[in-house]
């Protein structure tokens, strides 16, 4: 679903072939088919609110429910920090654990990314993501530098 201005929106519908137990995978927008496990369709229609403030509400909806994914997201930079605490309290610094941590970067940024692109109005924690992300990024450089000195004293 976007926005398309003056209160209307675009909103796709992922229309599901028979049998249903297939999951629709992907879509496009001109109604092909649009899974490669099971096919359906998608139904492009335009809306409007009925009144002047249900856009309005409907923007404040949709960034409530992006503010929670965002502030799940920074619990999750939380963990990621306790866990290089961790490894750095414990003086693991072995290339299995650094790559551990850096899949679980990696997942930091891919949720990032997902979640900014579904974020069109930019919910209040955005931002702080961002910034949290770039944190982690340092974090685990940090961590990398140390893994190599002790590996090099060895």
């Amino acid at each position: 679903m976007t926005e398309l201005g003056s209160g209307r929106w675009l909103v796709l519908v992922l229309v599901p072939a028979e049998p249903s137990r297939h999951r629709v995978a992907g879509a496009t927008l001109d109604r092909r088919v649009v899974a490669h496990r099971g096919e359906g369709e998608v139904v492009a229609l335009d809306a409007a609110g009925r009144g002047e403030q249900d856009g309005v509400r409907m923007e404040a909806l949709f960034t409530a429910d992006r503010e929670e994914e965002w502030t799940e997201f920074l619990a999750d930079c939380g963990k990621f920090d306790a866990e290089i605490d961790k490894e750095i309290g414990n003086r693991k610094f072995t290339m299995a654990e650094l790559e551990e941590e850096e899949q679980s970067l990696e997942r930091l940024r891919r949720w990032h990314r997902d979640l900014t692109a579904r974020d069109v109005f930019g919910a209040p924690s955005a931002e702080k993501a961002g910034l949290q992300l770039k944190h982690r990024t340092d974090r685990l450089a940090d961590y990398t530098e140390q893994v190599f000195q002790a590996l090099h004293q060895m």
